[in-house]
């Protein structure tokens, strides 16, 4: 009997439209691997249970919300994780191990868009994307970032956070404030909806040293924030390329091999245009 073929899914709630799947059986076929992807919808209170009954021909899970902190306290922690709380990948083998692949994938993806280091930045959203948005600006050379958020208690508990483990300056604010002059990239983590009445407050189009947007919602888009950005000619990076870059390191995780980003873009972007027409 041949052995099963080795699978990997995508967990959390909602599932149904992730683009994972997408995204790794193209860089399976890239790579010319026989792996299953499929979704698996999980609350958290499911989680541990449903990957200590994985069996042995499971290689991973990708993790998207609300799981990220059940992930990170699954297996062995690496640095990043250890670092922000939050797990998005999940290694399976004879050792469990969890990573943060956010991190590098943000940065990656500012790379391949041309932003270079900025020393001011701007981040919306407390939660787990912002954290790993944090850690990234910093690794790149921020020295200061404002943040934003509905709840400003719990902005400057992310305060606490941040300057406590990183070389950092962080700056609380509330959601629609003007933002700082000196800024030089936004990031919003929020959905959209969580922007609505604060687009002109934010003063997006008229910043002075602001160079990009980076907007992580992927659909619909263009988002309001990302139109603006583009109208005022700047350069506008959506969730899509967050979830490809990131989905990069999960495939390396995952199978030990590289798959260029390229190949993975075009196949979600196929996927979208295919839906669109559905």
């Amino acid at each position: 009997m041949s052995p099963e073929r080795p699978r990997a899914a995508v967990a959390g709630s909602p599932i149904a439209h992730s683009l994972s799947p997408v995204i790794h059986r193209a860089a399976y076929a890239h790579l010319g691997l026989s792996w299953s992807y499929q979704r698996v919808e999980l609350q958290p209170h499911e989680f541990a249970g449903f990957v200590a009954g994985l069996d042995d021909s499971w290689r991973g899970l990708s993790i998207t919300m609300p799981l990220k902190e059940q992930a990170a306290a699954c297996g062995v922690a690496d640095d990043d994780v250890l670092l922000t709380g939050v797990a998005n990948t999940v290694v399976l083998g004879e050792q469990r191990r969890v990573h943060n692949t956010d991190i590098a994938g943000l940065a990656d993806a500012l790379a391949a868009e041309g932003v270079g280091p900025v020393r001011v930045a701007t981040v919306i959203g407390n939660g787990a994307t912002a954290r790993s948005a944090i850690v990234a600006l910093v690794r790149s050379g921020a020295q200061l970032i404002e943040v934003q958020g509905r709840s400003i208690e719990r902005v400057r508990e992310l305060r606490q956070w941040a300057e406590g483990a990183l070389p950092v300056e962080l700056q609380p604010r509330s959601l629609g404030a003007p933002l700082d002059p000196a800024s030089e990239l936004l990031v919003s983590t929020v959905p959209s909806a969580g922007l609505d009445g604060h687009l002109d407050s934010l003063q997006v189009p008229s910043c002075p040293a602001l160079r990009a947007v980076f907007d992580v919602i992927y659909h619909p888009w263009p988002t309001p924030l990302a139109t603006r950005a583009a109208a005022a000619g700047l350069s506008v990076l959506s969730g899509l390329d967050l979830l490809v870059h990131q989905a990069r390191h999960q495939v390396r995780l995952m199978t030990g091999m590289t798959v260029p980003a390229e190949v993975l873009m075009s196949a979600v972007r196929a996927e979208l245009e295919r839906r669109g027409r559905a």
